[in-house]
């Protein structure tokens, strides 16, 4: 089990940030996550392994005027 945005949610093995966010529908295109505190490299998310356990936290990045 982790938690995505203080949501409890599946785990899955060998799951990838970028198959996470997929998966839970966040398809803005500018995010910032962290895995329990840790940002990770937007360049990262598609060879991250999210592991078992983890508080994961998905930041929308909204720019307006």
């Amino acid at each position: 089990m982790i938690e995505v945005n203080g949501r409890k949610v599946g785990w899955k093995k060998d799951e990838t940030i970028s198959e996470l966010l997929k998966r839970m529908n966040y398809l803005f295109p500018l995010v910032i996550v962290k895995i329990n505190g840790e940002v990770i490299p937007r360049k990262e998310f598609s060879n991250v392994v999210v592991p078992d356990n983890s508080k994961i936290d998905v930041i929308h990045m909204i720019s307006g005027g």
